[in-house]
């Protein structure tokens, strides 16, 4: 699933923006992704930076912050639902490869075709017909086509996003689904359904919503009686507080709080008190039916959930920058240890290096005004040039000339390195290189 956290109602902060911006996409006919070649077209938005992080596969490292994470949510899976013979019975994905289509990533999700979720401001797309996840539930109506009725998907996923300490655009996510049919639903009540009477599955109803017609009906689908969606509820929410209290501790304080998603229906997140405050941990639901009727699955409901892994851990470990994740210090990694988890782990600083930052001004071309510039572009920009140095860009002015008409923007750049202190001619050297960069991709003029 999406979360806020990586949740798809974050988008709904969002326009479609008019880009006219020049695309950041590589200057040649193909672009190898995970190992295979793709043709280049007009979406192609890739950076070089972003293919760097592929392969990686920090969320499967031994004693990772992550992994800790991902391997106690697995654990807690495996110990909660077993079979008869005392077996596990989810399934784990956490290799599949991030290269998706947006059939996949929104369509099969019944995700709008006008949703801003789509847009190449907020997606890596390889071309038009494939993109880098989203979010691991891209992969949802496979696994069920493939017979699949419990399993947990672990893997990264990509987003075009702002960049400071909590906002990286390559990020982890565990997702998870639970389907049953009638037989065990309601194996002590067979008298019992999951759908109401009146209602007849349809193939041709797999289409997504219009951004206009959400499903905001808290109670239930219609197709679904109240006594299928009320176990399935209880279920769902007994199983997450358990998680929650596996992660938190026993005594969390928690709360369920009404959400939307475009792919279950009621929908809600999971909030827990964590020092003073409120911290969304996950989004959960019941599956849409469209989503089971075309994986040809039939008199079934099911839920779904998923959690970003990343904040997750900042939260308990107290880490406070998330680029750290991606370092290969032994002083941050050394820290952590997986049988240590739950005796209060928390991160050390291994030095506080300081701060750099530098502003960069430019004038937008004649016909560009300040919102059709689209600030994802800019920071991809700065991650190429700059790499993990950066700390944090931010748009501190807007300016349009009362006389010429001319639009400049203004951003702040802060560069901080995670292992060693830089010093200011460093950074002018990367920050004239990024100067450049930026005056030759969007044709603007350095104020």
């Amino acid at each position: 699933m999406i979360r806020k956290l990586d949740i798809i109602s974050k988008y709904s902060k969002y326009f479609v923006r008019n880009v006219r911006n020049q695309s950041t996409r590589p200057m040649c006919d193909t672009i190898s992704v995970c190992n295979r070649n793709y043709p280049t077209d007009s979406w192609t938005n890739i950076t070089p930076n972003i293919l760097s992080y592929q392969g990686r596969n920090i969320y499967m490292k031994k004693n990772h912050p992550l992994s800790i994470l991902r391997q106690q949510i697995v654990n807690y899976f495996y110990k909660t639902f077993v079979n008869p013979k005392g077996n596990a019975i989810f399934s784990v994905f956490d290799n599949l490869a991030p290269v998706v289509t947006p059939e996949q990533n929104f369509d099969q999700l019944l995700i709008p075709k006008d949703h801003p979720s789509r847009s190449k401001s907020d997606c890596y797309y390889v071309n038009e017909k494939h993109l880098l996840r989203a979010h691991t539930t891209a992969h949802q109506v496979d696994l069920l086509k493939s017979g699949l009725d419990n399993y947990l998907i672990v893997g990264d996923v990509y987003r075009r996003d702002e960049i400071n300490a909590t906002h990286f655009p390559v990020f982890h996510q565990i997702d998870a689904v639970r389907t049953l049919h009638r037989d065990k639903l309601f194996k002590n009540n067979p008298e019992l359904e999951i759908f109401e009477t009146n209602f007849k599955t349809s193939p041709t109803s797999f289409l997504p919503i219009k951004s206009s017609l959400k499903c905001i009906d808290q109670t239930k689908q219609p197709c679904h009686t109240m006594e299928a969606v009320k176990l399935m509820e209880h279920e769902l929410k007994t199983v997450l507080v358990r998680l929650a209290q596996t992660l938190f501790g026993k005594d969390i304080e928690y709360r369920w709080v009404d959400s939307y998603f475009p792919f279950t229906q009621p929908s809600w997140e999971l909030e827990v008190y964590w020092k003073g405050e409120w911290l969304e941990l996950l989004g959960s639901g019941i599956m849409r039916n469209e989503i089971l009727e075309a994986a040809g699955i039939g008199n079934t409901i099911g839920w779904a959930f998923g959690v970003g892994l990343e904040r997750l851990a900042m939260v308990l470990f107290e880490i406070p920058d998330i680029r750290l994740f991606w370092s290969n210090d032994s002083g941050f990694l050394n820290q952590f240890k997986e049988e240590d988890f739950g005796k209060h782990m928390k991160y050390k600083p291994i030095s506080i290096y300081p701060q750099c930052a530098n502003d960069l001004s430019f004038w937008l071309p004649d016909n560009m005004g300040v919102d059709d510039f689209v600030g994802n572009d800019f920071n991809d920009v700065v991650r190429d040039v700059a790499g993990d140095i950066v700390e944090q860009v931010s748009l501190i002015d807007k300016f349009k000339h009362p006389k010429t008409g001319k639009s400049s923007l203004c951003f702040r750049i802060v560069y901080r390195h995670m292992e060693k202190t830089l010093t200011q001619n460093e950074v002018n050297e990367i920050h004239s290189k990024i100067t450049t960069t930026v005056e030759k991709r969007f044709n603007v003029k350095i104020r």
